[in-house]
């Protein structure tokens, strides 16, 4: 389990602010080429940026033909393949086309003049984000039923017809794990700050006992409750956000990601394994697992210990890119610092999942 200082996600990551500094956008240049380029955009426009959110810096467009979205790559020295709006982009309008939840898609821009980096823009979808997964003040029902649904849209992405949606390029065939293994061993080394030995097991563990992979499809790679906007009078997902680490790979890396949940402490956020799940009317692990296994066709799932070494091992390399930023200035929100902090907790769950595991 990971212990942080608990936060009231509430306060933190709900509702805009009005962007400062490094984070403010030249309007003018933006709302010529939102005319040009969003088909029936008209100006002027109002600009805010989201609190929530460490890597793509996101905001809030209200204007005369609607409210939009746009999310853009940080300023500054990104780490490789980091940030890819682009992707991001590609693969939300793929799966808009077979009739996925997300977001519709507008524009994406590749010009750097603009508003000094790449970025897109997408529809504005009326709904509620849930940051605590304890769900403070739900009935038990609609908890359960709200769980429910991530498992189901989880399960709908893992059977979307990935040619069907325009994604067949989307990502590289087979050896999945062994490819992502190395990815975040190389994002983690160019990020590196300081030697954590349990990170150095890891990277010793990880590459020689690699899982087989089974089965391929669109996998979203950040899959937890706060990710999702869901309808504001019902336990229903309307769109799913924040696809930048999303790619084709193994969907069982996306469902035991979710289902890390259920070994994480809630501290104000997704984590569930400290709460009272039979009183809030959250579902065990177990009904998780059935639910998913019965919507996707699996006999089961395998043995859950080394996918959790990796998914954690994964998250302290994305978090130790987001404290080389903190340490460069070039970090995007308020959060990042106190997140900057998690790298080493995070490199320690991992490896007692690892030893689970047999290392």
């Amino acid at each position: 389990m990971t212990t942080a200082t608990p936060i009231d996600a509430e306060v933190e990551f709900v509702g805009t602010i009005v962007p400062e500094g490094a984070d403010r956008l030249d309007e003018a240049r933006l709302t010529a080429w939102l005319e040009t380029n969003v088909a029936g955009f008209r100006g002027p426009i109002e600009l805010t940026k989201f609190k929530g959110g460490q890597s793509n810096p996101t905001y809030r467009i209200v204007s005369p033909s609607g409210r939009y979205v746009l999310r853009r790559k940080p300023f500054g020295p990104l780490l490789p393949s980091a940030h890819a709006v682009d992707r991001e982009y590609r693969v939300q309008a793929g799966l808009h086309a077979v009739g996925f939840p997300v977001a519709p898609q507008y524009g994406l821009c590749t010009d750097d003049t603009v508003v000094g980096s790449w970025f897109y823009v997408m529809g504005m979808i009326d709904g509620r984000t849930i940051w605590d997964g304890a769900m403070p003040g739900a009935d038990p029902a609609v908890r359960r039923a709200t769980y429910f649904a991530l498992v189901d849209t989880l399960a709908a992405l893992h059977k979307v017809d990935i040619a069907a949606a325009g994604l067949s390029e989307y990502g590289k065939p087979g050896n999945y794990f062994g490819r992502q293994v190395e990815r975040w061993t190389r994002q983690y080394r160019l990020a590196e700050t300081e030697r954590m030995e349990p990170i150095e097991r890891l990277i010793e563990f990880l590459p020689r006992t690699l899982p087989e992979q089974t089965r391929t499809s669109v996998v979203h790679g950040d899959f937890r409750i706060d990710n999702m906007i869901f309808a504001a009078d019902r336990p229903q997902v309307l769109a799913v956000l924040d696809w930048e680490l999303s790619t084709l790979g193994d969907p069982l890396a996306d469902f035991t990601y979710f289902c890390m949940a259920w070994v994480t402490d809630n501290e104000g956020r997704s984590g569930v394994a400290d709460l009272d799940r039979k009183a809030l009317g959250i579902p065990e692990l177990g009904e998780v697992i059935e639910r998913y296994c019965a919507a996707t066709g699996r006999d089961g799932v395998p043995d859950m210990n080394w996918y959790f070494a990796y998914n954690f091992f994964r998250l302290a390399g994305i978090i130790q890119g987001i404290k080389k930023r903190v340490i460069d200035g070039t970090a995007s929100s308020a959060q990042a610092r106190a997140m900057s902090e998690r790298v080493a907790p995070l490199a320690e769950t991992a490896w007692a999942f690892a030893r689970k595991a047999g290392a």
